[in-house]
This record gives C-alpha cells, sequence and structure tokens, in this order.
C-alpha cells in the first residue's frame, strides 16, 4: 500500500498529530483527561481539560508559557463555579 511506512521512515517521520514527542508517558494525555473530566459540563470541562493539557506538557513543549497558560484555564474555572470566595 502506497500510504504504509518502513519503520526507518516512521523513526525520521514522528506522527506529530497522534503522537506528539510532547505528550510522552505510558498513559495518553487525552485519555488522562477524558477520565478526570467525567461529569463536568461545557465550559468547566473544557477549561479543566485545558488546564490539564498544558501541565502535562509544560516541560516538553511551551515551559513557562505553557504554565501560565494552565494558570489562566485555572482562573476562568475558578470564576465560573460557585463556592467560597
Amino acid at each position: 500500500m502506497p500510504n504504509e511506512m518502513t519503520v526507518a521512515e516512521a523513526h525520521r517521520y514522528p506522527d506529530t498529530v497522534n503522537h506528539p514527542s510532547y505528550y510522552s508517558g505510558k498513559v495518553e494525555c487525552i485519555d488522562a483527561i477524558q477520565s478526570a473530566t467525567t461529569g463536568l459540563t461545557g465550559f468547566e470541562g473544557f477549561c479543566a481539560g485545558c488546564a490539564m493539557k498544558y501541565l502535562w506538557r509544560w516541560k516538553r513543549k511551551g515551559g513557562k508559557s505553557d504554565l501560565q497558560k494552565c494558570r489562566w484555564y485555572v482562573d476562568k474555572l475558578l470564576e465560573v463555579i460557585p463556592g467560597d470566595d
């Protein structure tokens, strides 16, 4: 089949869509987010998932910028959830 790669080609052309290097680990980031946000809906689920994504990858991709993005989403989540102020 023309779309199949050899093992050597796969190492030269990593799958940056399905398995980017900055999400390495034993657990897929998307699976962890899906499990951790079960029961959350709408904007709460979105903010929690984004915060997890940036926290998961900060050391391998965006550094301090990813930590700042994580904090931004946590701050947005704190604005919309009810609770003690």
